[in-house]
């Protein structure tokens, strides 16, 4: 296992706590609401996805906000969604998420071909053409990810290639903040050096 140092607590205040859930959640429902209200409760015409699963309602131009303190933690966009109500689930397609710093700051941008959300918890997994865009042009990529909420972190199985500075390290398995600054790869690393080696140096990978 190639581990990052050990990353800093971020922010305590995001650890899961019974007194923080419901600003969460009562900041999603006002970005929700509007949206859903012109839809109504009509079914569609045709199943979305695989199983064939008729949704309870459908949305175009998507907009899912989480908050924390009315600071916006991250906003998740998409062009079609679908929603299961006894699953609790968000199925959307043309995904991107902005994620943010504790000021408010973005930091990282994801988009991928579609998107799963847990209505409950907010945690996301997103597949097809992954790519986790960083505002200083840090870059990860993989087929599929899953963003857990409570945690604040991303986390993939599959290959995974990793981008910085001229630098490329690609491995099986992968563990990140959404800002990509504390990650590890899980197995099968290997490292490309193309520069000095400031940031990625050899198959141990990991920020300096």
């Amino acid at each position: 296992m190639n581990r990052a140092p050990a990353l800093p607590g971020r922010r305590s205040r995001r650890r899961h706590d019974k007194r923080r859930g419901w600003p969460r959640t009562l900041a999603i429902l006002v970005v929700c609401l509007p949206l859903l209200g012109g839809c109504g409760r009509q079914r569609s015409t045709g199943p979305v996805g695989s199983s064939g699963e008729l949704p309870d309602q459908e949305v175009r131009n998507f907009v899912l906000t989480e908050t924390d303190k009315g600071d916006p933690v991250w906003k998740l966009y998409a062009r079609y969604a679908a929603m299961y109500d006894a699953r609790n689930s968000i199925v959307a397609r043309g995904v991107r998420v902005d994620f943010f710093d504790a000021q408010g700051k973005k930091t990282s941008e994801l988009s991928a071909r579609e998107g799963e959300i847990d209505q409950m918890s907010r945690d996301m997994t997103a597949r097809g053409n992954v790519v986790i865009q960083t505002t200083e042009g840090t870059r990860m990529s993989t087929e599929e990810l899953r963003f857990l909420n409570r945690t604040q972190k991303v986390r993939s199985d599959r290959e995974v290639r990793f981008e910085r500075a001229g630098n490329v390290l690609t491995g099986v398995g992968f563990e990140s903040d959404p800002g990509l600054e504390h990650y590890k790869f899980l197995g099968r690393v290997h490292a490309q050096v193309r520069t000095s080696p400031g940031d990625l140096t050899g198959p141990q990978g990991g920020p300096k």
